[in-house]
């Protein structure tokens, strides 16, 4: 069975689906709570099933829409161990590194392949609450290059759409840095 058929079958919306090219709904929050909460709950049911099939030594991210929903709503899993989920709601990157690098790259919604993506070294994010408020955080390196690859698919994109002129994914047989995380010069 292919990678992108297993993550079908674990029910990860493939790409081609209208629901990966738009722009995700924002929720109104506090509002929309109930909602929200449950995009939520749904994400992180579909993280654990996906995690029991498939271990992310880099840390892993789902998005409202690879499941489809088109909403406003993604978690992302650390690869730290014990590190908390990051629950993004209505996420929105407000500022980033002029600085960037280059690193291998997957998706759940293709996953028979892996892209080299450029991306900042650091972004500043705004997410709103379930209450409401609006909270900003900076995340860097891994964390940012998955927080990032998440924040886009609500956009309605693809990694594939950051990728360099030129470059082209690499069929996952290929790919060598299965089980490791990214690396980063100090």
């Amino acid at each position: 069975m292919q990678p992108s058929e297993q993550m079908r079958d674990l029910g990860v919306v493939q790409r081609g689906a209208p629901v990966l090219a738009e722009r995700a709904r924002v929720f109104d929050l506090p509002t929309e709570r109930e909602a929200a909460e449950q995009a939520i709950e749904r994400l992180f049911s579909s993280m654990e099933r996906i995690g029991q099939v498939h271990p992310f030594a880099k840390g892993m991210g789902i998005a409202a829409p690879q499941i489809g929903i088109g909403r406003a709503a993604a978690v992302v899993q650390p690869h730290a161990a014990g590190a908390p989920a990051i629950v993004l709601l209505n996420p929105r990157i407000t500022d980033r590194s002029s600085e960037e690098d280059e690193q291998y790259e997957g998706c759940l919604s293709f996953f028979d392949v892996r892209g080299m993506v450029p991306r900042p070294l650091w972004i500043t994010v705004e997410t709103t609450t379930l209450e409401g408020r609006l909270v900003t955080t900076t995340y860097e390196r891994g964390l940012a290059r998955l927080v990032h690859h998440e924040i886009d698919h609500l956009d309605g994109l693809l990694y594939t759409a950051r990728m360099r002129t030129g470059i082209v994914p690499i069929p996952v047989e290929e790919y060598r840095q299965t089980g490791r995380a990214w690396a980063y010069e100090q």
